[in-house]
């Protein structure tokens, strides 16, 4: 019965939760507080075993900013990595196994989140009542109801959320949305988003004791509990969670986060109001629950705008160039993005080139100018960019799973009349893990 209240207490609240689509920066009113000795910034890296060793690099690689803990349920990848940053970095560091201890300390100012998805929001939220300001990777959310509840938390605690979409401080792309913003392209009425990366077999591992080192309990966290399997710990491109439901959202909300941000951002659109989906497992017969080919519409038709995204597994062609990226379709001609940091345009019926771009950024320290500040409006990526981007990768899922086309209402962030759909906004949350009705 508590069960079911809960569920149709998410719903209620989904239904009178604000608007989603207006991409959304507001002023900070608190000064910058003081960070420690020389206003040095202490930092803390949870999950340290995949994008983690970047969030480890991209710190270090600022200005007075020290990371004094790192943190994951395998004590033996965090063992691993403290003794890379010592023979890197000539410094000892702190490691835990539980996230919750990092809150508990005053001294850390900053976390950054490089945990599996289940654990990316709660792990936000967290922090965010803690004090303490976040970098979160991509996806901002594993599901729509608790994305809303990131936002709402960031905006309570007057947090500073950078989102980890990198080609956000890219100097090329930034450029190439202010062109389409001035219209070099025309009407800009498309956006095509690529994921074609090469995803093998990652076979069937069978169920086994869990190793000596790691707590099973804190890396599971708000998902079910599972019989521990290889095919879930740890991240790797053959073997990884990113494929299973209770703790990844597939390749569309894995690498294709980065696209169906790059898609919304160019359009200037929120979310959509007409959703389809189709794809499935062709390849292998493996334990993959996510389909590894995912073609998903998702349409605007009160501005007459599209977006096409295609995730592709294996062998393939690029599109003019690009196997992951972006294409915008103007009535003058296209654009196309490549990659974090190129994009080329190609004008009228010959295909004339036209301005081009190649230069990246760096998302990290546009992060740290941002937390010096307090000043979310400095943010490229900021919060609701997260919960959006995420949110349309989550909705293409949910039409994949449905096997229909969804109507979607965006001021509500629910489904039209279809309860089937609504369940699938969220989740059943395990204890003591659960993201809270009220943040």
């Amino acid at each position: 019965m508590m069960e079911q209240k809960n569920k149709e207490t998410r719903r209620s609240f989904i239904k009178k939760s604000a608007a989603a689509t207006a991409l959304l920066s507001v002023p900070s009113i608190i000064p910058a507080h003081a960070f420690g000795a020389n206003d040095r910034i202490n930092a803390a890296v949870l999950g340290v075993n995949g994008r983690g060793k970047s969030h480890i690099e991209g710190l270090m690689a600022q200005k007075n900013v020290q990371i004094t803990t790192l943190v994951d349920p395998d004590l033996n990848v965090a063992g691993e990595r403290a003794k890379d940053f010592e023979k890197k970095y000539g410094q000892k560091v702190n490691i835990l196994q539980d996230m919750r201890k990092v809150f508990d300390n005053k001294d850390i100012h900053v976390v950054t989140v490089a945990t599996p998805n289940h654990w990316h929001t709660l792990a936000t939220i967290w922090a965010c009542q803690a004090g303490k300001d976040v970098y979160v990777e991509k996806p901002g959310s594993h599901n729509i109801w608790e994305g809303r509840k990131m936002v709402e938390a960031v905006h309570k605690y007057d947090r500073i959320v950078q989102h980890g979409v990198q080609l956000r401080s890219s100097v090329a792309i930034r450029e190439a949305i202010q062109l389409l913003r001035d219209g070099y392209l025309g009407k800009v009425y498309m956006a095509r988003g690529l994921v074609f990366r090469k995803r093998g077999d990652i076979g069937n591992k069978p169920f086994e004791p869990v190793p000596d080192g790691l707590d099973y309990n804190l890396w599971t966290g708000p998902a079910p509990k599972r019989p521990f399997t290889k095919n879930l710990v740890h991240y790797n491109w053959k073997t990884n969670w990113h494929w299973h439901w209770d703790y990844g959202n597939g390749d569309v909300g894995n690498q294709g986060i980065h696209e169906t941000d790059l898609c919304m951002w160019g359009l200037n659109v929120g979310l959509p109001s007409k959703i389809t989906a189709m794809g499935g497992k062709f390849l292998w017969d493996d334990c993959k629950e996510t389909p590894e080919v995912l073609s998903s519409v998702y349409h605007y038709p009160e501005e007459k705008k599209i977006i096409q995204f295609e995730v592709r597994p294996w062998y393939t062609n690029a599109e003019d160039g690009s196997s992951v990226g972006n294409i915008f379709y103007g009535d003058k001609g296209y654009m196309v993005i490549k990659g974090y940091d190129t994009y080329e345009t190609y004008l009228g019926d010959d295909k004339t080139p036209g301005k081009k771009g190649k230069e990246g950024g760096d998302h990290f320290k546009n992060f740290i100018e941002a937390v010096r500040a307090h000043d979310s409006t400095m943010l490229h990526g900021p919060v609701e960019s997260a919960h959006l981007s995420s949110s349309l990768a989550h909705l293409g899922n949910i039409a994949y799973r449905t096997g229909r086309v969804l109507t979607f209402n965006p001021k509500s962030e629910s489904f039209v009349n279809d309860p089937e759909a609504d369940r699938m906004l969220t989740r059943n949350y395990r204890p003591p893990f659960i993201v809270p009705e009220i943040v």
